[in-house]
């Protein structure tokens, strides 16, 4: 069997009755080309079904059309709400923008070739704090997402982590519970610590006491959110409402104390963090804080785009605020 000859710009040229550099200034969108020359390439680019090569037009256009996905991995990474919002958010703008994805999972122990994408988003800054500093020593443009960092000089977008988590307390303070708990996310992670923060701030504010055993660390795993769950059903006086600091860990939580028969608002009410679509559905619909993870994650990809095609020169700081949704999961203390 004889292999089609591949269609070279050289053929399009020829079918035009063009240059080979009219061709390609066509191709790369150059303004500096007649009417007339233009619908003779496309035309033939059309019935030739030429397919241009990406490597050319990006070495023509003189920028790099390809972005970088950074994110930390984990067990579970695909099954996570975050991680699939994040991928998701970035995924739509590179389509918007016409630009390639570079999808990295990373341990933050191997270096980077930053040379094969024009930016890089971090998602988050997890044990590898060397790669985000690698790209900024290359002159790589980069934007961190959901981390807000003070001590470098580089883009970021973030959540308002501790005022979500003050937000979450508040609301269970204010409908009359003294006895609250948090289950934790991973502290070695920025959002995990300050969702701690902001439970901390908000009993303070409260004047309710914050009692060593209402406070047990997860990981944002459901595991760890059953083993935290059974631990505070076992203590001598339960809380009466518990912020977890996830959708995910809210949902297991709940689901241990209906396996045990605690009535969920009724004798424990529970709330969490992310709004996940998955917690509306369950046997009791989940109040939670909302955090615009896709907005984040899409934002982050224009900002970078206007970054590398030099359209933006100062620098992106940005916290986004989450949003306190009420649904069924939370009531007054029995009294």
């Amino acid at each position: 069997m004889v292999k089609k000859r591949k269609v070279s710009i050289a053929d399009v040229a020829a079918r035009a009755k063009v240059s080979i550099s009219t061709v390609s200034r066509v191709i790369n969108k150059f303004p500096t080309v007649s009417k007339e020359n233009q619908a003779r390439v496309e035309e033939a680019i059309a019935y030739l079904k030429y397919q241009p090569d990406i490597s050319a037009q990006r070495l023509a256009s003189g920028r790099n059309d390809a972005i970088g996905l950074v994110m930390p991995g984990y067990p579970g990474i695909f099954h996570s709400f975050y991680a699939i919002e994040i991928i998701r958010g970035v995924g739509h703008a590179c389509e918007t923008l016409r630009l390639d994805l570079v999808f990295h999972i990373t341990n933050g122990m191997n270096p980077l070739n930053t040379k094969s994408v024009g930016g890089i988003i971090f998602a988050d800054i997890i044990e590898n704090r060397r790669q985000v500093l690698d790209s900024l020593y290359n002159d790589t443009p980069a934007m961190v997402i959901n981390n807000i960092v003070n001590d470098l000089d580089v883009n970021y977008i973030g959540i308002d982590n501790v005022t979500g988590a003050q937000t979450a307390t508040d609301y269970l303070a204010n409908l009359g519970h003294k006895r609250i708990a948090t289950i934790t996310g991973s502290l070695k992670t920025q959002s995990g610590a300050h969702r701690l923060e902001g439970f901390h701030k908000s009993l303070k504010r409260q004047g309710i006491d914050a009692k060593d055993e209402y406070i047990i660390e997860g990981d944002y795993s459901r595991r760890s959110a059953r083993l935290a769950a059974e631990k505070l059903l076992a203590l001598d006086a339960p809380p009466t409402a518990v912020f977890a600091a996830s959708d995910d860990m809210a949902l297991e939580v709940i689901a241990v104390l209906l396996e045990r028969r605690v009535k969920v608002p009724e004798d424990i009410s529970i709330i969490g963090f992310d709004d996940n679509p998955s917690s509306i559905y369950g046997p009791v619909a989940l109040t939670t804080i909302r955090q615009p993870l896709f907005n984040m994650a899409e934002e982050a990809v224009k900002y970078l785009f206007n970054i590398m095609t030099g359209k933006r020169k100062a620098m992106v700081q940005k916290v986004l605020p989450p949003q306190l949704i009420i649904r069924d999961s939370c009531a007054s203390p029995k009294k």
